[in-house]
């Protein structure tokens, strides 16, 4: 198994001249313009800020208006997240034999690596990335499948999980007092499940025939992620805007779990990856999960009508990867109108 995925790996071709075929999308899914504009008005909200009221209205209006933020100030220390995104680049720069060795413990596959997508042998076009995957949480049950090269990969993700779990909170409680649900409301089933995901895109001969990741909205409640350098696109009124990597910020995006439950008072935009010609782009994603059996419906006090069906999140992720994430077709699954 090792020798397949240590071949498929998009981070071993070193010396490539052109984008294989199986990676060349029809022109209607190419990115198009690469250089797009870098957006100035997804906010970059100061969550260390004094003035609570401004900042949930801040992170509220960018939640309706955009589907994505930025937060500063947000207490995870400078210097762990310089050497998480250190580690994680060092993961993906090992050999590839080791990386598929250190990717290939967890025999329930929980923890694992893969290319392209987790449906690589279906796919009918494949994107150039290369992802390490994990639970987030709880640590005891898993860390024993973690990477054990590099050597300090277990100190420092497991440091970094623990501050970006406590970060989520707090974001999360502003977000319930902006809907007025309860600081509380997402705690407990809701946020049971977090997943770590570190996407790695190497530099590519041809970005404009390739994307690393295609347009899509997250299956979370929200997802945190860590990148510095560009290449995250927005899709907002008919055009692709650019994310600006903000040092030491992370970014926040909704997800659709979050906008069933806020009943689409908070939307999940569609975003995509593109990749470049010069430098490999590595991100750390976050994404929280609710457990299996966590019921997903519209908050009862906004349900005014409700616009989703209730669902188990278990039956939601089914639905959402029968439908390869494609937008309109995952709204219809899931939006009471459609019934």
């Amino acid at each position: 198994m090792e020798t397949l995925l240590d071949q498929k790996l998009v981070s071993s071709w070193f010396d490539v001249q052109s984008v294989p075929q199986t990676y060349v999308h029809p022109p209607e899914k190419r990115p198009g313009k690469l250089n797009v504009p870098l957006c100035k008005n997804i906010p970059v909200v100061d969550i260390g800020s004094h003035d609570r009221r401004d900042t949930i209205h801040r992170i509220s209006k960018a939640s309706e208006e955009f589907g994505f933020f930025q937060v500063i100030n947000h207490g995870v220390p400078i210097k762990l997240i310089d050497d998480t995104m250190s580690v994680f680049k060092e993961f993906h720069a090992l050999p590839q034999k080791d990386k598929a060795i250190e990717g290939s413990k967890d025999p329930s596959r929980s923890c694992k690596l893969y290319t392209s997508s987790e449906n690589y042998a279906n796919e009918e076009v494949h994107y150039w990335r290369d992802v390490l995957t994990h639970p987030g949480h709880p640590f005891e049950h898993y860390m024993q499948f973690w990477p054990e090269k590099p050597t300090r990969y277990r100190e420092v993700v497991k440091a970094y999980l623990e501050e970006v779990r406590n970060l989520s909170y707090v974001i999360l409680e502003l977000l319930a007092e902006g809907l007025g649900i309860g600081t509380e409301f997402f705690f407990g089933g809701l946020t049971e499940s977090p997943v770590l995901l570190s996407n790695h895109y190497p530099p590519c001969p041809d970005p404009s025939v390739t994307l690393g990741l295609t347009k899509h909205c997250d299956p979370t409640l929200i997802t945190i992620l860590l990148q510095d350098t560009d290449g995250l696109q927005v899709f907002k009124d008919g055009n692709w805007i650019g994310v600006e990597p903000v040092p030491s910020a992370f970014v926040v995006n909704i997800g659709y779990v979050l906008q069933m439950i806020s009943n689409s008072k908070f939307k999940g935009a569609e975003h995509r990856v593109v990749t470049n010609s010069r430098v490999a782009r590595t991100t750390i994603a976050y994404l929280i999960h609710p457990s299996n059996e966590s019921l997903i419906a519209p908050a009862k006090s906004l349900c005014n009508p409700p616009l989703y069906r209730s669902m188990k999140f278990k039956e939601f992720l089914r639905n959402f990867k029968s439908k390869a994430a494609n937008a309109e077709a995952v709204l219809k699954l899931i939006s009471l109108s459609s019934s």
